[in-house]
């Protein structure tokens, strides 16, 4: 009886401590799989963030935002373009009517210069110095203004020579005459001063 008892007691305590092994196993095997569920939620989050997959809408939404950017510059750049080329055909057409106006300048003056002394006091005449002062008056307003020579050092870029004189009251290459005025527009010539240079 003792011995069955001890055995029993043996037994009781063998399945007592298997019972807290298997107990101490489980727990540890929950606890690791709380770790790892919980390192698994951690690194979900991260996946989210930083490796996102873009949706189809926000690619669509930049492809598009960087399409109207792009337009938006060309465009920009095509109106500063147009508006310089706008500006560079004005002032060519601005020289051209300029120089159409500049034979009738040219005739005033000989006209004015052939009146002899004693007619200057005709109403007439002085009708057309008028006229003459009006037009003058005009293209000075637009910017247009007659080039000086003589007296002047010559200067290619404002004076055309066709002829050359020896005369020792004028310096070396300085203009002795002027046959036709010059304009410039802007300060760009219209027209060069066709002159007589001393030598």
């Amino acid at each position: 009886m003792v011995k069955e008892a001890v055995e029993e007691a043996k037994k009781s305590a063998a399945e007592a401590k298997e019972t807290e092994a298997d107990t101490e196993d489980t727990t540890e095997t929950s606890e690791e799989d709380t770790e790892e569920a919980e390192d698994t939620a951690e690194k979900k989050p991260g996946k989210k963030l930083f490796g996102k997959k873009k949706d189809k809408k926000d690619e669509k939404i930049e492809e598009l935002t960087d399409k109207l950017t792009r337009q938006m510059a060309e465009f920009d750049n095509f109106r500063k373009r147009t508006e310089k080329e706008k500006s560079q055909m004005y002032e060519v057409g601005a020289k051209d009517i300029i120089e159409k106006i500049l034979p009738v300048v040219d005739n005033f003056e000989r006209g004015l210069d052939a009146v002899k002394e004693e007619e200057k006091e005709d109403p007439f005449v002085q009708g057309m110095e008028k006229v003459y002062k009006h037009l003058l008056t005009t293209l000075e307003g637009i910017d247009v203004k007659p080039i000086e020579a003589v007296g002047q050092q010559f200067d290619p870029n404002f004076h055309n020579a066709v002829m050359h004189v020896e005369d020792e009251n004028f310096g070396e290459n300085v203009v002795a005459e002027e046959f036709q005025k010059g304009y410039t527009y802007r300060d760009s010539v219209v027209r060069h001063s066709m002159v007589k240079v001393a030598n």
